[in-house]
């Protein structure tokens, strides 16, 4: 993907919609666009700022909405907490998962919306069980199965909005470049 003038636009959209949506109430849990943003900006933009920056940059936005809410009292889930680096840390590698399937075709994005999802799911609660950040469990077999299995909600949650997002962000980018051969054509064309 080209960074053009209405890529830019594309992605900042993405970023302010994603950003809000997270802090939606009453959705269902781990049900948000970072992951599928995560795998589009690691499979489809080529400046690796640009990739690695989308999901980090909509993840902060979002805490900072959370917060503004949780200080003025209108909701219980505090923006920032002990810890939260980790999430941004895995977030970020998450973006590695489109890189390495590179190419954007409909097998690398159902399969990249299955590992994603995964991997964070993995990665993000071996992070908590070992302490890295927050202590909340025991390092025993007990305290592991326990960490992951009050993460199932939101890993069931994570898995299902990254193939919707998913589905979103690369059939917008399949619509944006499925246009540019066309008008590229009727220019040659008109030359």
């Amino acid at each position: 993907m080209k960074l053009n003038r209405s890529t830019i636009i594309y992605l900042l959209v993405m970023i302010a919609a994603a950003s809000v949506y997270r802090a939606f109430d009453n959705r269902m849990w781990g049900f948000a666009p970072q992951i599928a943003m995560a795998l589009f900006g690691g499979m489809a933009i080529k400046n690796r700022g640009w990739a690695f920056g989308l999901p980090l940059i909509s993840l902060f936005i979002s805490d900072v909405i959370y917060q503004l809410l949780y200080v003025n009292g209108l909701t219980p889930i505090s923006g920032f907490y002990d810890g939260q680096w980790v999430n941004y840390l895995v977030m970020g590698s998450v973006t590695f998962v489109g890189i390495l399937l590179n190419k954007v075709n409909i097998k690398n994005i159902v399969l990249g919306s299955l590992i994603a999802p995964v991997y964070f799911f993995i990665a993000s609660n071996l992070m908590v069980w070992l302490g890295v950040g927050v202590d909340l469990y025991p390092m025993t077999w007990d305290g592991l199965v326990a960490c992951f299995t009050a993460a199932l909600p939101f890993f069931k949650g994570s898995l299902l909005s990254t193939f919707f997002f998913s589905a979103i962000f690369f059939g917008v980018y399949y619509f944006i470049n499925k246009r540019k051969p066309v008008a590229q054509q009727q220019v040659a064309v008109t030359a």
